[in-house]
């Protein structure tokens, strides 16, 4: 199937991976700079609470990009 694609369709996938990539990083090295430190129980709870509710947009933004794209 990939060799059924165009040098342009490689590029704009190449592309795709890259910022992928480059996203998840930075979500890791967030969630890490989020989490360092001492913090409180209370702190750590609301870090939790906030990170999950970002998870939450983040999935249905991309669902919602997903669907456009179809």
């Amino acid at each position: 199937m990939a060799s059924e694609l165009t040098p342009e369709q490689h590029a704009v996938a190449a592309a795709a991976l890259t910022m992928a990539t480059t996203e998840l990083e930075y979500r890791v090295s967030l969630l890490n700079s989020i989490k360092e430190g001492t913090l409180s129980v209370g702190e750590n709870s609301c870090i939790d609470r906030c990170c999950a509710k970002y998870w939450q947009v983040v999935a249905i933004v991309g669902q919602l990009l997903g669907s456009q794209n179809k």
